[in-house]
């Protein structure tokens, strides 16, 4: 659940900040007669990210029991992909968002008040997307399926609760260091959903390479206790994995959090 808290609000408040910058520089050019548009782009999007939850849900629920873990894989891999770009996304652009963002509601006044809408469909439906994708991969490897759905909604109300006092400015967060500490806390989510991923194309043959066990961890962390349970639940934990997943979770971990630390000493 706190996984999916921490991604319902770091994905919230990217699109809450997307949204208060465009909604603001709409009201410095007098121009907040057209701030509907705007918010009618960005319920578009989110009616496309919620269609893409409920397709996928959808598709894993009337496909054949030997295909369902195909889907929750290949899904997982592609999920784990999505928080990789989401990470280093926000860190190269966040600097020079508003100054981008600005430039296509310049674009959009000049060519078409309706431009304003998809202005807000295309800044929002990026972040959408990926969060319906990540979120129903997450789902998929919590044993606890309904608490992703509350954490990740209760994540998305608090990112919505916080950028309306930051539009207001009665709140001034420090931005650079939330996305930091997310972003690192995310890589160790990523990896074990991507080893998820792995373990779930092992079981149908997929990939039928290191299949042997490479610790086991149940001793102290039973499975379906309550230790283990919140560690699967927080960072897609895995009490005995396969040597496949392992390899996968530190190839996939080392190398993004040394980018990751590189890119944030750069700035």
């Amino acid at each position: 659940m706190l996984a999916n808290y921490l991604i319902g609000l770091r994905e919230g408040i990217e699109a809450a900040l997307i949204i208060s910058i465009l909604v603001t520089y709409l009201v410095k050019l007098n121009e907040q007669k057209h701030v509907g548009k705007i918010f009618a782009g960005v319920i578009a999007a989110i009616l496309v990210s919620l269609g893409v939850g409920i397709a996928l849900t959808e598709l894993a629920a009337t496909a054949p029991a030997t295909l369902e873990p195909a889907i929750s894989g290949i899904t997982s891999i592609i999920a784990a992909g999505f928080v990789t770009w989401m990470i280093f996304w926000m860190a190269k652009q966040s600097r020079a968002m508003a100054g981008n963002l600005r430039g296509q509601i310049d674009a959009a006044v000049r060519k078409s008040e309706w431009s304003l809408a998809l202005v807000g469909f295309l800044a929002v439906v990026r972040e959408g997307v990926e969060t319906s994708v990540l979120l129903w991969s997450t789902t998929k490897s919590d044993a606890l399926k309904d608490w992703p759905v509350w954490g990740a909604t209760l994540g998305l109300l608090t990112a919505g609760i916080l950028g309306f006092f930051m539009y207001k400015g009665a709140l001034r967060i420090n931005l650079g260091l939330f996305f930091k500490i997310t972003g690192a806390f995310l890589i160790v989510v990523a990896a074990g959903i991507l080893a998820y991923g792995i373990g779930e194309l092992q079981e149908i043959g997929w990939l039928p390479l290191l299949q042997g066990q490479s610790y086991d961890l149940t001793a102290l962390a039973p499975t379906d206790s309550v230790l283990e349970t919140i560690l699967h639940s927080t960072i897609a934990f895995n009490n005995a994995p396969t040597w496949f997943q392992t390899l996968g979770w530190l190839l996939y971990a080392a190398p993004t959090a040394w980018l990751f630390s590189r890119a944030q000493r750069g700035h």
